[in-house]
C-alpha cells in the first residue's frame, strides 16, 4: 500500500537489474578468460584485496596459506598494500634493462612461502610482459598463484586474455577499461574474474537463475564472505555493459588497437 492507501502491484524489477549483473559476468569473463567473475567489489584496490584474500582461502584450504606475496618493481602501488593488508610479507622482484620481471631474480625469490605473483600487464612502465606465460608456469610449480592487475586491460582486450596466458585471479577496473569516467573520487568497480580452481571462493552472494528466476545464492560455505554491503556500484555495471555491448567484439579489439597506436604515438 503506497502513502494514499491504495494498493499497489510489487513489480519484480529487481529481475532485470540481476540480469544486467549476470550478463556483465558472463561477458567479462569472456573477455578475461575466466571461468567466473565478481562484480561485488567497489574499485580496483577492492578488487585486488577481494582477489588476494580469495588466493589465501585456497591455500588455506589446502593446509598452508603461505606467508610471502610477491610484487615487481613495475607493479602499480596498491599491490604491496593489499598484500600487506591480506596478512602477507611482500618480496621486490627487479625489472630487467627492458622494463620487464627479471625471470633470474623472480626464479631466486619464489620458494614454499610464496603464495602469489601480483603482477600488473602491461606494467607501470607501459610494457607487456612477454615472458608472462613462463612467469606463470614458474609460480604454479610451486603452487603459488599468479594475480593480474587489469589496470591497463585496455591494451588486451579483444587481443590477449589472461586467463588464456595462466592468470589465475585478475581484477579490471570497469571504471578505465569499459567507459565510466574515473577520478573525482569515484565511482568505480573493480570486477574480479577466477579459474575455476577459485571459484568456491568468490564473495557471496553470487546472482544465479534458478526455476526461471535471478536469485541470490548465499549457500557458499567456502566464500571470502561478503567484501561490500551491496553488489557493485550499479550505474558503472550498467554502463560497462552498455559500453561493450555497443561495441560488439571487433569494436572492443578496434578500441584497443586505437589505445595501443596512441600510446606509441605518445611515448615516441
Amino acid at each position: 500500500t503506497d502513502v494514499t492507501g491504495v494498493q499497489t502491484c510489487a513489480l519484480p524489477i529487481s529481475q532485470g537489474a540481476m540480469e544486467i549483473v549476470a550478463t556483465l559476468e558472463c561477458m567479462l569473463g569472456e573477455i578475461f578468460g575466466m571461468d567466473a567473475v565478481t562484480l561485488q567489489p567497489a574499485a580496483g584496490a577492492h578488487g585486488e584485496f577481494t582477489g588476494i584474500m580469495m588466493v589465501r582461502e585456497y591455500l588455506a584450504s589446502k593446509g598452508n596459506p603461505r606467508k610471502k606475496v610477491l610484487a615487481p618493481d613495475s607493479a602499480h602501488g596498491t599491490n604491496p598494500a593489499t598484500a600487506i593488508i591480506a596478512g602477507y610479507e611482500v618480496a621486490n622482484i627487479k625489472s630487467n634493462e627492458r622494463g620487464m620481471i627479471d625471470l633470474d631474480s623472480l626464479a631466486g625469490a619464489i620458494d614454499e612461502n610464496v603464495a602469489a605473483l601480483m603482477v600488473t600487464n602491461p606494467n607501470t612502465v607501459g610494457v607487456f610482459e612477454q615472458d608472462i606465460a613462463k612467469i606463470c608456469g614458474m609460480l604454479h610449480e610451486k603452487g603459488a598463484q599468479v594475480y593480474m592487475d587489469g589496470a591497463n586491460m585496455n591494451a588486451l582486450v579483444g587481443i590477449a586474455r589472461p586467463g588464456d596466458f595462466g592468470i589465475d585471479v585478475m581484477h579490471s577496473n570497469l571504471h578505465k577499461t569499459f567507459s565510466t569516467p574515473h577520478g573525482g573520487g569515484g565511482p568505480g568497480a573493480g570486477a574480479v574474474g577466477v579459474r575455476s580452481h577459485l571459484e568456491p571462493f568468490l564473495p557471496s552472494p553470487r546472482v544465479k537463475l534458478a526455476d526461471g528466476r535471478w536469485t541470490w545464492d548465499y549457500n557458499r560455505p567456502q566464500s571470502i564472505g561478503r567484501v561490500r554491503a551491496f553488489y557493485g556500484n550499479f550505474g558503472v555495471l550498467v554502463r560497462a555493459l552498455a559500453y561493450i555491448l555497443a561495441h560488439g567484439g571487433e569494436g572492443l579489439k578496434n578500441a584497443t588497437i586505437d589505445a595501443l597506436l596512441t600510446a606509441n604515438y605518445v611515448r615516441a
